[in-house]
């Protein structure tokens, strides 16, 4: 999962500086200075997904990944409620719907795949005899 997130965050990060017209489209109207903002994005994206693959830095890449995914949302409510067309992207609520509803799971990827947690599918160690309740 690891590196489908970096690949994707890697992506969005390219995206994000090679072409940050469409995103300024979505950008909510009280982001100051929304072009650099933008392309700033895009570099923090790289970055993380770049920090990723290392370990010295990949709880911190899961946090602040989890945190951009966060800070993003509300550009992904515009696009949907003001309807902002960006082909290819889909303009409907098939596309928007699912969309919104999967942030948090991006979320809980940035901070799984940065090794910040392990839930759903924590190790639990095996009892011996050491560690196995008495009756």
């Amino acid at each position: 999962m690891r590196l489908v997130l970096a690949a994707g965050y890697l992506i969005a990060g390219l995206a994000h500086l090679t072409r940050p017209e469409p995103f300024m489209l979505i950008t909510p109207g009280w982001v100051p200075f929304p072009r650099e903002i933008i392309l700033a994005t895009g570099a923090c994206e790289i970055a993380g997904a770049l920090a990723l693959f290392g370990t010295r830095l990949r709880k911190l890449a899961g946090v602040m990944l989890a945190l951009y995914a966060i800070g993003v949302f509300p550009a992904n409510i515009k696009h949907a409620v003001d309807g902002v067309s960006i082909p290819p992207i889909p303009d409907s609520w098939w596309y928007h719907g699912p969309r919104l509803a999967f942030q948090p799971v991006l979320v809980w990827a940035a901070l799984f795949g940065g090794d910040v947690i392990d839930w759903p599918l924590r190790r639990r160690p095996i009892p011996t005899s050491a560690t196995a309740p008495c009756r």
